[in-house]
This record gives structure tokens, sequence and C-alpha cells, in this order.
């Protein structure tokens, strides 16, 4: 489980970018949300995901909010 905070949210194509805490940036879309709604979705918010390959590069997965901040 990778760890970090969201970067840049593009609210009205529903995704947005992660800053891995290893520094790189990482692509996700809302129907990779665990139990959050992309609208409750905040800059800086702290979250824990996993990394799965893509054809356009690493894509985060199974998205959940983190409890610790």
């Amino acid at each position: 489980m990778h760890t970090g905070k969201i970067k840049k949210l593009v609210r009205e194509r529903g995704f947005g970018f992660i800053s891995d805490t290893d520094g790189r940036e990482v692509f996700f879309h809302q129907s990779s949300l665990v139990d959050a709604k992309f609208e409750d979705l905040s800059e800086d918010q702290a979250i824990e995901f996993e990394i799965e390959k893509s054809p356009k590069g690493p894509r985060a997965i199974d998205i959940k909010i983190s409890a610790t901040k």
C-alpha cells in the first residue's frame, strides 16, 4: 500500500493526480475510489492506494482516504 497526498483535482473531468511519498506523480480516476466520493476530496488530502501499470503509465487504484493526517 502506497501513501501520498492529492496534488491536483480536475473536477469537471473526474480525475486527478497524487503526489506519492517517493516523489512521483500518479494519475487516478474517480472510479478507483473506495468508500469515498470524488466530490468530497480536496487537494493536499492524505490517501492510501495501490499502483497498477497502464498503457499511459502508472495509475492509482483502490484509493482510500488515510486515517492519519
